[in-house]
């Protein structure tokens, strides 16, 4: 009796330690046609009532105790997927989601991918499907993202046909546009009819207007991200159209299958060849005029698959817009223009440390140029003089970047991380050239490139009390130009409170703090704008913000959301 009485003991024991002993599902949930990642996919497990969203590179994990689940895995437009398994070990489970078929009414919303709006966190924040972006009724034939984005509450346009952002009263530059994780500094085309981005290149919009965590940082007003597709790891596609005045292809598909896959998408306009035959036509004799108006840019993304915890990206953006024109006659030339544009690049790597922690690290170069020429070319007496002027202006970063996410169990979710950037401004030049009898004068006059170095660290957890739920972080960052340095120590708060199954309440607080400025002039529609760092006499811009809100999901459909906001900011400039 004694010995089975130490039998049942130990069993006992054993039972009891099996039920406090946790263990970890983690994995990708991708598309199962395409490969490719989806971001805030649930993960919920129906008997514990314990639940996960993936980031941005569809990894989720979630912690356990041993026992039997129910898993359910489920994205908006797609079919749900669930799994029975007992939980006795630490398990990696991939899973691929098939799309639904499924007709809807165009409406710009915020997307419901991830927990339920009452259940999260963050507040100010809209998702938006770039198959609704794709739906909105476009100017010209052309769906454009930032259109889309200026219907949503909060969010101003600068003008009738305009891409710039107006977030709660700040101004373009405010907004932190990020490209692939790259910083973007002019987002528009042909003067700010078309933005920059191509809807066939893209996989997911993101607006974050305030209550800011502790990742983002460097801007006042916003922070918009954009991800591109990262290619079809299984089979070819591709797609284009024919514009008014534009046209465009996207191709993407394996390079090797399973493997490595690449993106590509270009597009260009062609209002010139429309207008060249017109203005052929309307040519006096013994003239020639010549004009250039077109816009073009090229998407381009290679992604490879080391193995299943280890894969790199690629990936690129080439643009820029062209205006000239160039007259002849018989005793003189007249050549002018303006062409701007950007060039970014990225090199990422990201890995699966282990089941819990998730890792990327970053690689990025970012340019913005804008070029101003006009050239004149007189002829008489067998003599020719030339003069020219040329205006030019422009930004470059190089930047690291790495972030982890550290998912220890269901009610932490913790981040953290660092950067770097160097910035090189070229803040106004002019270059002036005259020949003439036999003479020559050519000057540069604001010549003056400046560097600064630019740093960041931050740390933040969403963590969950029961009905209570925060997230709590810091930015802490710090700039060197010139001999000046400045530094920053940002807090982040965000709260929310589950009144019901249905009802929560929300608070935010966030400071931020801008080093760049954009020097712009309300007189001029061309981008003729300087970026500039802070130095001695130019203050880095700072702001804080508070909002106060409630959310409610209605049925299966609808969300409610309403927040109202107090915003302050200090040392904004203006240039005349």
């Amino acid at each position: 009796m004694k010995h089975l009485h130490s039998l049942l003991f130990l069993l006992l024991g054993c039972t009891m330690l099996a039920h406090a002993q946790k263990y970890t599902i983690s994995g990708y949930i991708r598309d199962a046609g395409s490969g490719e990642p989806l971001i805030s996919a649930n993960v919920y497990d129906s008997r514990s009532g314990s639940g996960a969203v993936t980031n941005t590179y569809g990894f989720y994990s979630l912690t356990l105790p041993a026992d039997s689940v129910s898993l359910s895995f489920s994205y908006i437009g797609y079919d749900a997927s669930h799994q029975e398994l007992y939980l006795g070990k630490d398990i990696s489970l991939n899973i691929g989601l098939a799309g639904a078929v499924q007709l809807s009414e165009v409406v710009v919303s915020a997307a419901k991918n991830g927990a339920r709006i009452e259940e999260r966190t963050q507040m100010s924040q809209i998702d938006i499907p770039i198959a609704q972006i794709k739906k909105v009724p476009a100017l010209l034939g052309e769906a454009d993202v930032l259109k889309a984005l200026q219907l949503l509450p909060g969010v101003q346009s600068g003008g009738e046909g305009q891409t710039g952002l107006y977030v709660r009263g700040g101004s373009p530059d405010q907004n932190l546009v990020l490209l692939d994780g790259v910083p973007v500094y002019n987002v528009s085309h042909l003067l700010g009819i078309f933005s920059v981005f191509n809807a066939d290149a893209i996989k997911n919009v993101t607006l974050t207007k305030g209550g800011f965590p502790a990742r983002y940082g460097g801007r006042l007003s916003s922070v918009l991200e954009i991800n591109m597709k990262e290619g079809n790891m299984q089979e070819f596609h591709g797609e284009g159209a024919l514009g008014l005045i534009s046209s465009k292809l996207a191709l993407e598909g394996p390079i090797f299958k399973d493997k490595t896959s690449f993106l590509i998408s270009g597009r260009r306009t062609y209002a010139d060849l429309i207008f060249a035959p017109i203005i052929n036509a309307n040519e006096e004799p013994g003239t020639d005029l010549n004009v250039d108006l077109y816009f073009y840019d090229l998407n381009a993304k290679i992604q490879h698959k080391i193995n299943d915890k280890h894969r790199l990206f690629l990936s690129g953006y080439f643009g820029s817009d062209v205006f000239a024109n160039e007259f002849k006659e018989a005793d003189g030339r007249f050549k002018g223009g303006i062409d701007w544009g950007n060039i970014i690049s990225a090199l990422r790597w990201n890995w699966q440390l282990n089941n819990k922690l998730f890792a990327n690290t970053t690689l990025t170069y970012s340019r913005y140029r804008i070029d101003i020429l006009a050239e004149f070319e007189d002829r008489f007496d067998e003599q020719t003089e030339t003069y020219s002027a040329k205006y030019f202006s422009g930004i470059e970063d190089l930047a690291a970047r790495i972030d982890f996410d550290f998912i220890p169990s269901p009610n932490h979710y913790i981040r953290f991380g660092a950067s770097a950037i160097n910035h090189r401004y070229e803040p106004g030049a002019l270059a002036l050239n005259a020949e003439f009898a036999e003479e020559q004068f050519d000057t540069l006059v604001g010549s003056q490139n400046a560097h600064s170095n630019e740093f960041a660290l931050y740390l933040e957890d969403d963590m969950q009390f029961g009905a209570l739920k925060a997230n709590l972080g810091v930015h802490a960052s710090a700039f060197a130009v010139d001999g000046e340095f400045y530094s920053s120590v940002q807090p982040r708060l965000g709260l929310r409170y589950l009144l019901d199954n249905n009802w929560s309440v929300k608070g935010s607080f966030a400071t931020m703090t801008q080093y760049i400025n954009l020097l712009t002039s309300e007189s001029f529609s061309l981008p003729t704008d300087l970026w500039v760092p802070s130095t001695a006499r130019i203050k880095p811009q700072q702001s804080w913000q508070a909002a106060l809100g409630a959310a409610r999901t209605l049925g299966e459909d609808y969300e409610i959301s309403l927040e109202g906001y107090y915003k302050q900011m200090h040392n904004v400039i203006s240039y005349k």
